[in-house]
């Protein structure tokens, strides 16, 4: 019977009969396709006709111990991971297994789920590895521009392609950092009318007071310091695309405002009387759940309906596991190429923190923290004492909860900024504020602004 490619295999080597049987059955009840063996021989033959993803191996055992498998494993075999197993637990022990090679070490006696945590461990460790020597060693294509190729982003592309087969308005939701504006840009470069002006827009980074005259123009003498007759972004993006980002930002007037456009294809300028017809695609962007603040008044209904014809969801990142090392590899390929230094390495530990961090600001975040890491790090191998404090594991957090929301709030936004290199307007993003919200709770929780 053929294996399924996606089934791991595992070699277990011990001379014990009873203990290979126990081992087996309990192992193939959670899918994996197990081989055994009773002696180093027996397992070196496996290993040369089978492709093992690890091996778990007993410490002691007669001619050839599970030590020298190890190592043997460890100078010949690369993607094969190994776990160490023995009746003779001692710390000296532990020691010899994992300077020869074995990094999960289990006494006996272990109950299964000790069993199953230990070699679910061995083959994510094996499978991050294995990720990132492939995306070092080979170029990979990208998709609309955008770095992916887990499953929630092939689901991304194919929207995308569907939004850009139509010339509908399309509402774009996802967390600050999740690339709104880059699926903006994807879906009106595919469309027939890529040729046409794609105008992007943040609403939440232009004044309420004047949001409607940049978004609509103005005529001259419509206000003090209106010199001269100005189109705005609408009739800029006449004919092709208008980006409005952050489009939750925007206040329950300009909605109605935004809504008349959507409705009539129609915009004044601030200070005429006379509408002007305007043939613009919108694509709006919210961090936001526009569904709540419909549901709280914060936000036109009528609007959200209209903007809600074709709509996306992007994932955030934490949640696109199989892209993060794709992502880390572009990066620092980028960031090394830009300050005229060697591809950096990153050693195993530092991969597994970035693997393993939440990432709150998302790929805007990642990218950030790989530009800084190139940039500042010495040498060419990047370690986990080199990441940004927030990153790193803290024997602190462990043992204290005697911290206030505020000594909370304060940490965090700290280490954001940390992470940003003092760029408030990246904090702000990432933190899920606007730049002004940002500058209140600096002063407010007296935190320096030369962070």
């Amino acid at each position: 019977m053929a294996i399924s490619k996606n089934k791991k295999q595992i070699l277990v080597v011990d001379d014990t009969l009873i203990t290979l049987e126990i081992l087996q059955r309990n192992l193939a009840t959670k899918g994996y396709h197990i081989f055994t063996a009773q002696n180093v021989a027996e397992a070196l033959s496996v290993l040369e006709v089978k492709n093992i993803d690890l091996v778990i191996t007993d410490y002691k055992m007669p001619n050839v111990t599970g030590l020298d498998l190890i190592k043997h494993i460890r100078e010949n075999y690369k993607n094969t991971e190994v776990m160490m197993i023995t009746g003779y637990a001692s710390i000296e022990g532990a020691v010899h297994a994992i300077k020869a090679g074995a990094e999960e070490y289990l006494a006996k006696p272990f109950t299964d789920e000790e069993l199953f945590k230990a070699v679910k461990k061995a083959l994510d460790r094996s499978r991050l590895r294995q990720t990132w020597q492939k995306s070092a060693l080979t170029e990979y294509s990208t998709t609309y521009g955008i770095i992916g190729k887990s499953e929630v982003m092939q689901n991304v592309f194919n929207q995308i392609k569907k939004a850009a087969s139509t010339s509908a308005t399309v509402l774009i939701s996802g967390e600050s950092g999740t690339g709104k504006e880059l699926v903006a840009r994807a879906i009106h470069y595919s469309n027939r009318k890529a040729s046409a002006p794609f105008v992007p827009v943040n609403c939440g980074g232009v004044p309420e007071g004047l949001l409607e005259s940049e978004l609509f123009g103005y005529v001259k003498g419509a206000f003090t310091g209106a010199n001269e007759t100005r189109a705005g972004f609408f009739l800029t993006a006449d004919g092709g695309t208008i980006f409005l980002d952050e489009i939750s930002n925007t206040s329950l007037s300009m909605q109605a405002k935004l809504l008349r456009v959507l409705q009539n294809k129609e915009v004044y300028m601030v200070g005429s009387s006379r509408t002007q017809t305007v043939n613009v695609r919108i694509i709006a962007a919210t961090n936001k759940d526009l569904h709540k603040l419909v549901e709280k008044g914060l936000f036109r209904e009528d609007l959200f309906y209209r903007l809600y014809v074709i709509s996306l969801d992007l994932p955030p990142l934490r949640d696109r596991d199989d892209d993060i090392m794709l992502l880390i590899h572009n990066l620092a390929t980028k960031f090394a190429n830009e300050f005229g230094k060697a591809k950096p390495q990153f050693s195993k530990d530092t991969l597994k923190a970035l693997r393993n961090y939440h990432w709150p600001g998302n790929v805007r975040e990642l990218e950030n923290v790989i530009q800084r890491l190139v940039a500042m790090t010495d040498g060419e191998l990047i370690e986990a004492t080199d990441l940004p404090s927030i990153m790193r594991f803290s024997a602190y957090g462990k043992v204290t909860l005697r911290k206030t929301l505020a000594e909370v709030e304060v940490d965090h936004i700290r280490n954001v900024l940390s992470a940003t290199q003092g760029n408030k307007t990246k904090a702000a993003e990432i933190l899920g504020i606007d730049r002004k919200t940002l500058r209140e709770k600096l002063k407010r929780l007296s935190i320096p602004t030369s962070v």
